[in-house]
């Protein structure tokens, strides 16, 4: 029986849908866990420090290919391996985060699937401006540590210099900063969050809408799944269709095909969800263009 190592940067929390949809794709191609293929699961619980025992680890016990749930995940395994195949679900962009050398032939032992939700602040900041048009000033929630944060600011810098208005860049890198960090939004004066994708900020997303509640603030979020809980709006793509698409890609390696020869698949649809109980508890009146372009509305 072949075995997966499937290596996430946090603990499962909002995964759990994801790895459903990581097993459905492995079923669809025709692998069902536990039957004709085996899942070694390793969970740094948002620790990047241990990514690369981890790992190193799932290398010595010679699984047949590396499923890495995040860019920081990919990172570690391709280091630890260059022979074993692996297979990233990523945020951005996986040639700048120095994965594969190519999105068409990404060579060596490495593919994947991306997110591309790296890349959408500045839409992120449309939609709050639109929903929000009388606001002046905004604020991000980034991980400093995170591969693709410097280049969101500044896309959002410039995005929001087009519109007239004000970002102010909150950097945090523990669950401790995220509470300092809503605490000083009124003295900050912000009038809207947008908060960026990174793994720290989906292990903590129950902390992030009890937060943005209990403070009033009106916030995006890259994930669907935050909405669904009590957030006010997420623009982003469906990661959980991404992480079934890991899954097929698992399969077509475990049935011969080679990394090397599995292009980067990248999100093309993406979708607005809005929360609307959300928006009357923070007394937001929706304008109807806007929810005439969400893809859900949650009533």
């Amino acid at each position: 029986m072949p075995v997966v190592g499937f290596l996430g940067s946090n603990s499962t929390g909002m995964w759990a849908g994801h790895l459903r949809a990581f097993r459905q794709g492995l079923s669809e191609i025709g692998y069902v866990e536990g039957r004709n293929v085996a899942i070694e699961y390793r969970w740094a619980q948002n620790e990047p420090n241990l990514l690369a025992e981890m790992a190193a680890d799932l290398v010595r016990h010679r699984v047949s290919v590396i499923a890495a749930g995040s860019t920081s995940a990919a990172l570690a395994a391709k280091v630890a391996t260059a022979t074993i195949p692996i297979v990233f679900e990523s945020g951005g962009d996986p040639v700048q985060a120095g994965l594969v050398a190519s999105l068409n032939r990404p060579g060596d032992n490495v593919t994947g699937v991306s997110s591309m939700n790296a890349e959408l602040p500045s839409k992120q900041l449309g939609l709050l401006h639109e929903l929000l048009p009388q606001a002046m000033r905004f604020a991000v929630l980034v991980n400093p540590n995170y591969s693709y944060s410097e280049s969101a600011v500044t896309d959002l810098r410039v995005a929001a210099g087009a519109i007239g208005r004000q970002i102010e860049v909150l950097s945090v890198s523990t669950n401790r900063d995220i509470d300092t960090v809503f605490a000083s939004l009124a003295q900050k004066q912000s009038d809207a969050l947008l908060v960026s994708t990174d793994t720290l900020f989906i292990n903590r997303y129950v902390q992030l809408v009890t937060l943005a509640t209990r403070h009033a603030v009106p916030a995006i979020y890259p994930w669907r799944e935050i909405v669904e809980i009590g957030g006010l709006m997420s623009y982003g793509s469906n990661v959980a269709d991404l992480f079934r698409q890991t899954g097929i890609y698992i399969g077509r390696i475990l049935k011969g095909e080679k990394p090397a020869d599995l292009p980067i698949l990248r999100a093309t649809k993406f979708e607005l969800v809005i929360n609307l109980q959300t928006a009357k508890t923070l007394g937001i009146d929706v304008p109807p263009t806007l929810l005439a372009r969400a893809d859900e509305v949650i009533e």
